[in-house]
C-alpha cells in the first residue's frame, strides 16, 4: 500500500465519527428533540439515524427525556434526547477543574463575596457587549428577546425563544421563555451558583423587565430557561406607538424556535 492510500476501514470510521458529531451537535441544538425530527432535520433515514443516537448512548454523550403532551391525554410520555452532563462536557470545559480550584481558593481566603464579585465582573463584559444588540432591536420586550438569543447563540450558548400564554384569557399573561441549550461553564456554576444568579441579573436589566430563571443545567436541567413576561410591557408600548406613532422596529416578525420544557 502506498504512503497515499488509505484503508476503507479506516474512511468508514472517519465518516462515522463525523455523523456522530452531527447529531450530537443536533441534539444540543433541538433539544428534547425526537429521533424522527433529527432523521428530517439532517436527512438520515431511520435506521441510520437510530444507529447514531444508540451509539451516542452507550458513549454516555445523550440520554432520553420521557415528556408528556398535555394536548395527547393520557397517552405514554413521548421519547426526546437531550445532552447528558457528559455531553456537556464534550462540548467544551477545558481548564475546568482550574478554574474550579481557583475559585475556591479565592472564596477560602476573600469571602464568598469576592466570588459573587468575580461574577459580577465577568458578566458585565456580557452586558456591555449584548446592550447595543439588543436595544437596536427596538422597543418590544419579544424582539429583546429575540435578540438577545441570537447574541447567546454567537457566543455558544444555543439561544432560542418560545411565545407562551397567546391562548391566555389576559394579554399580561404572554411571556416569552429564553432557552440556552449549552453552557460552557455548566460544572463551576453548579458549585458556584452566583454565576447563574448574576447572568440572570443581566438578562433582567438588558430586557427592562424583572425576569426569573425556571430551570438551568447547572442545577440539573436538560436546558437554562427564564421566563420573561412581556404582556404588560409589551401593551404600554402599543399604547405609546398609538399616540406617538410607530417605531421602525415595532413591525419586525419575532423569530421563534421552538423548545420543549426544562421540566
Amino acid at each position: 500500500m502506498s504512503a497515499t492510500e488509505i484503508p476503507v476501514a479506516d474512511i468508514h470510521s472517519d465518516t462515522e465519527e463525523r455523523t456522530k458529531d452531527k447529531v450530537l451537535a443536533a441534539v444540543l441544538e433541538h433539544g428534547p428533540v425526537s429521533a424522527a425530527e433529527l432523521g428530517y432535520r439532517l436527512g438520515f433515514t431511520p435506521a441510520a439515524v437510530r444507529r447514531h443516537l444508540d451509539a451516542l448512548s452507550r458513549d454516555g454523550l445523550i440520554q432520553v427525556k420521557l415528556i408528556s403532551n398535555p394536548n395527547s391525554g393520557a397517552g405514554r410520555p413521548a421519547r426526546r434526547y437531550v445532552l447528558s452532563q457528559r455531553g456537556q462536557t464534550k462540548l467544551g470545559n477545558d481548564y475546568l477543574h482550574i478554574a474550579k480550584a481557583a475559585l475556591a481558593q479565592l472564596k477560602r481566603t476573600a469571602g464568598p463575596d469576592a466570588v459573587e464579585q468575580f461574577a459580577r465582573t465577568r458578566f458585565a463584559d456580557m452586558e456591555a457587549r449584548y446592550r447595543p444588540l439588543v436595544d437596536s432591536a427596538g422597543p418590544l420586550p419579544e424582539d429583546k428577546a429575540t435578540a438577545l438569543a441570537e447574541a447567546l447563540t454567537a457566543d455558544g450558548f444555543v439561544g432560542s425563544t418560545t411565545v407562551v400564554g397567546r391562548d391566555a384569557p389576559q394579554a399580561a399573561m404572554l411571556a416569552v421563555q429564553l432557552c440556552q441549550g449549552h453552557c460552557p461553564i455548566q460544572e463551576l456554576a453548579a458549585e458556584f451558583p452566583d454565576f447563574c444568579d448574576q447572568e440572570t441579573e443581566v438578562f433582567s436589566r438588558l430586557l427592562g423587565v424583572d425576569v426569573r430563571r425556571l430551570s438551568t443545567l447547572a442545577g440539573g436541567g436538560h436546558v437554562c430557561t427564564t421566563h420573561i413576561p412581556v404582556g404588560r410591557t409589551r401593551k404600554a408600548v402599543v399604547e405609546t406607538e398609538n399616540v406617538a406613532g410607530p417605531h421602525p422596529a415595532s413591525n419586525q416578525t419575532v423569530s421563534i424556535h421552538q423548545q420543549g420544557r426544562p421540566r
